[in-house]
């Protein structure tokens, strides 16, 4: 498992990307059918991402593969989704991205999900550590732009849903490289 180096403050790495829009390698781009991104930065500690959203475009719930990270919300207005991990989840523990890497899709990670939604404008930003699970959409009239921060950079991705149950379930686990 990579160390993360908890003095990198990856909110203030997206805020002072967003202060700076014209030394992007890239500008922003919008694309009808899925949501664009595009990586403006890779460091031995973090990397960087610009991601554009439609309205009506969103990820689907996701972890971040062990990697800490955080987003700012350049313009427009995104909405968060954020799973409340169920007790006896296994990325809960230490060895718990290398257990839930093996399990097979569909499996149960425990009791039922709750689900909090929390809106972002622009200007806005969110942390988070390195078990978080979540969604973001677009949910609002206007185009949004966001700048994200990983660290270390994001190797796997691990995507979920809930089940008929309630239960968060695991989907796929999809490695950098391969599958994105």
């Amino acid at each position: 498992m990579t160390a993360v180096d908890l003095r990198l403050d990856h909110l203030a790495v997206a805020t002072r990307y967003a202060a700076n829009p014209d030394q992007w390698p890239v500008a922003p781009r919008f694309n009808p059918v899925d949501r664009w991104y595009q990586r403006l930065e890779v460091a031995d500690d973090h990397e960087v991402w610009l991601l554009t959203w439609l309205p009506g475009q969103g990820t689907d719930l996701h972890d971040h593969g062990g990697s800490a990270g955080a987003f700012h919300v350049f313009a427009g207005t995104l909405t968060e989704d954020t799973v409340s991990v169920p007790a006896g989840f296994p990325a809960a523990e230490a060895d718990g991205l290398d257990r839930l890497a093996g399990r097979r899709a569909g499996g149960d990670t425990g009791g039922p999900a709750r689900i909090t939604a929390r809106k972002l404008g622009e200007g806005a930003g969110r942390r988070f550590g390195t078990r978080h699970i979540h969604r973001i959409t677009n949910r609002s009239a206007r185009p949004a732009v966001s700048i994200h921060v990983y660290g270390p950079a994001l190797s796997t991705m691990t995507r979920y849903r809930i089940g008929d149950t309630g239960r968060l379930e695991v989907r796929t686990v999809e490695r950098a490289g391969v599958q994105w």
